[in-house]
């Protein structure tokens, strides 16, 4: 399924995606940069100096941004992109979701393992379901978001998730509401959709 649905904050940013030509909030897009030696970077922070340029995220957008040259267009300058510039993104994203969560799982505020999880959801002190896109249908159906599909994500596999939490495996995660958890969200959104397709 691969999905997450993140709430976006009111007043979210919105820019222009270099392929579709269509504007959206930031949540949806990847921003990338072009560096010192001419070649396209991938910003995921939302930091790096210069002019960025924002491509939807989905491995067809940014595939199609490199075969176009269209980052070359969009910097109006000599832009280089790799060819696999999509796995690039995908796993920076997946590592970056990944640690996050390692993050919160060290700051008391995620935990693993069906029954825990499905404690912190009795207790309404999760604020977001994660599951392991590869774990069985029926075992995911056993717990639900805490705020419905919008607090579910479910584009890490259980190796992922089990890195997050220094095991092999994991199904099930839970963490509560935090800044580490919204930048979980916003990255994860960004994720589900290079893993979508």
């Amino acid at each position: 399924m691969n999905e997450v649905h993140w709430k976006k904050p009111h007043a979210e940013a919105e820019r222009r995606c270099i392929v579709t030509r269509e504007t959206e909030g930031k949540s949806g897009l990847i921003r990338f940069a072009v560096g010192p030696d001419n070649q396209v970077v991938p910003d995921v922070l939302e930091k790096l100096p210069g002019r960025g340029m924002w491509v939807t995220a989905s491995r067809k957008a940014i595939d199609e941004a490199v075969s176009k040259g269209l980052f070359a267009r969009a910097a109006k300058a000599p832009a280089k992109a790799a060819p696999d510039l999509s796995d690039q993104v995908e796993a920076i994203l997946a590592r970056r979701v990944v640690d996050m969560v390692s993050m919160g799982r060290k700051a008391g505020r995620a935990v693993a393992g069906l029954e825990k999880v499905k404690s912190w959801l009795m207790d309404d002190k999760a604020a977001v379901l994660l599951q392991a896109s590869d774990g069985s249908e029926r075992g995911k159906t056993a717990l639900r978001p805490p705020d419905g599909p919008e607090t579910l994500i479910d584009c890490l596999t259980s190796s992922e998730l089990g890195m997050a939490f220094g095991r092999d495996t994991v199904i099930h995660a839970a963490m509560t509401k935090d800044g580490i958890t919204n930048r979980v969200l916003y990255d994860a959104t960004r994720l589900a959709g290079l893993r979508s397709e």
